[in-house]
């Protein structure tokens, strides 16, 4: 047996680089290919599928991608481990034994809870999935199965399940499968752990290098790995961009999943040539005896429109216009959204230009639709100088509501299909503990006292922002132990509250991840009722990071 397994990722969410399983596949060697292609908008955009059609549910984008590619995977002896299924793992295992009949196609299931919705309090719901680990997907790969897919797993487990298998782990081998959910957690985002996305542009590479490759995880017999990608692929691989990655939409030093509760203060970054960054250190723990559940249901209609104010008396312009809209519609909720993009003495229309946004939402669409539209129409000729629109107004659409929900782990019946059809059930995890806090951590002497300057905190600090339900995630991170100093005592909540104003009334939690030089903000209820529900400027918060680096305070000049 081999001393590493080299598991590669080809999507990092539904929609992602279409050619990226190819590309995988014929640029150099591995072992098993992964995607993720679900996310918590995922399940709501699948179960509306449904609802028109039962035989779908499934990412038929993967169902594509493998017409093209499956005989090139099976010919390269690569094992594809998707959780494409989404809410129809059998219905996407059927289909794709239709495009091959000899490739052995096992797949899991059990996480759809909806038959069992009104016994577990789940009544209503559009979709109601359970939170799947490892075991099934290392299952189907023991019977021999070239390809595995799966519906709701966690993400990291698409990583787990393969190591699992191929170095024969047990149940309670919780640091190696705390390791395998740390390769899992990095390369689950695809191109985010190789220069996407990443805060700090220098050495990523320039416009005409083409996109970031896609990443791989090395994972050893111990649950170490290395972080790499492909020779010759776009992109960079380094300690900056697996922190960036490592800290994603994660909480606290705990980060809790089915099989194994993953300590993230343990974590140990080292370069290890180029492009490749080794993870070693990872401690596990039993899982709590709970299992998450997503829960998806739809909340109502809205519908939106956005004018353009120019020029002068922006701030009167938009009260105007407020007093038509609101004359017009008084038994609306209207929600108003002004953004001061203008520039004074623009040289161009569009840089002297603002845009004022109107949302509303209600359980009626007849409410918000054409009659909502036409009140914004209607002002075309009778409202401030200058009145345009951004885009014709439209009808009223349907939204989700996401919410995260919890069951006992021997409630959910985890099933292995195997490519026989043999049905392998898998047991809930026998040793399980509470999940609790870690207590913070002791952090480094501050700087001592010396000059300091206004700067945009982008100079010093990288970030990476996301969403979790209604929640915004917000991890921050600085590159060496004199930085370090300084940022461990710089983030507290009140900070947070004042440099990032939308947060004035939200509780928030800074959690320190010393061995990272990072902290992890989480930010409850700036996102509302979740992405499919949000009003904000940015629903998933994914540039709220971006914000924060371009605020500015006092920094120490020697940092600069």
């Amino acid at each position: 047996m081999d001393d590493v397994v080299r598991v590669g990722n080809a999507s990092g969410f539904y929609g992602d680089r279409y050619s990226a399983v190819q590309e995988m596949l014929e640029a150099g060697d591995l072992d098993v290919l992964t995607g993720d292609y679900l996310a918590e908008l995922t399940m709501l955009i699948l179960g509306r599928d449904q609802l028109k059609d039962p035989a779908l549910g499934y990412a038929k984008t993967f169902l594509r991608q493998m017409r093209d590619n499956l005989a090139l995977a099976r010919e390269r002896s690569v094992r594809v481990v998707v959780n494409a299924g989404g809410l129809n793992p059998s219905g996407l295992a059927a289909a794709l034994r239709e495009l091959d009949p000899e490739a052995r196609v096992a797949h899991v299931e059990g996480d759809d809870l909806r038959p069992r919705a009104d016994d577990l309090n789940f009544a209503g719901a559009l979709t109601v999935n359970a939170y799947l680990g490892c075991w099934g997907i290392a299952a189907a790969l023991d019977s021999g199965a070239e390809v595995v897919v799966t519906g709701r797993v966690t993400d990291a487990s698409l990583v787990a399940g393969p190591a699992a298998a191929h170095f024969g782990w047990k149940r309670d081998d919780f640091d190696a499968l705390a390791g395998a959910t740390v390769a899992g957690h990095v390369i689950e985002c695809g191109a985010q752990a190789t220069g996407g996305n990443y805060a700090c542009l220098d050495g990523v590479g320039g416009v005409g290098d083409g996109p970031p490759g896609f990443p791989i995880a090395e994972v050893a017999g111990d649950g170490s790995c290395v972080i790499t990608k492909h020779p010759g692929t776009g992109g960079l691989v380094s300690v900056g961009t697996v922190t960036a990655q490592l800290l994603y939409e994660i909480a606290g030093a705990r980060y809790a999943g089915p099989d194994v509760v993953t300590r993230f203060d343990t974590i140990t970054l080292a370069d290890d040539g180029a492009d490749r960054v080794r993870i070693t250190g990872v401690g596990g723990e039993p899982p709590p005896p709970s299992v998450k559940v997503c829960l998806n249901r739809l909340g109502g209609f809205r519908n939106a429109v956005e004018f353009v104010l120019t020029g002068l008396e922006i701030e009167a312009k938009a009260a105007l216009l407020r007093a038509h809209m609101e004359g017009a519609l008084p038994d609306l909720d209207l929600t108003w959204t002004l953004a001061r993009t203008d520039h004074s003495d623009p040289a161009t229309e569009e840089s002297g230009s603002a845009r004022l946004r109107c949302q509303v939402r209600s359980d009626d669409p007849g409410r918000i639709g054409r009659r909502f539209s036409g009140a914004a129409v209607e002002l075309a000729l009778s409202s401030y100088a200058g009145f345009h629109l951004t885009a014709p107004p439209g009808d009223a659409s349907p939204f989700g509501i996401y919410t995260a929900a919890y069951v006992d782990q021997g409630s959910v019946d985890q099933v292995a299909v195997l490519p026989d059809g043999t049905r392998r059930p898998v047991d809930p995890p026998a040793a399980t503990q509470p999940l609790r806090d870690v207590p913070r951590p002791a952090l480094p002497d501050p700087l001592p006292d010396g000059p300091a300057v206004p700067a945009p905190l982008g100079q010093v600090i990288g970030a990476r922002s996301g969403d979790k339900g209604g929640d915004a995630n917000l991890g921050l991170w600085v590159r060496g132990d004199r930085a370090w100093r300084w940022l461990a005592h710089f983030i507290t909540p009140d900070r947070i509250r004042r440099l990032l104003p939308e947060c004035a009334e939200l509780p928030v939690t800074v959690h320190h991840l010393p061995n990272l030089r990072a902290v992890n903000v989480v930010i409850e209820g700036l996102l509302g009722e979740g992405v499919a529900a949000s009003t904000r400027f940015d629903p998933q918060a994914k540039a709220l990071g971006e914000w924060f680096r371009a605020r500015y305070a006092d920094i120490p000049e020697m940092l600069l």
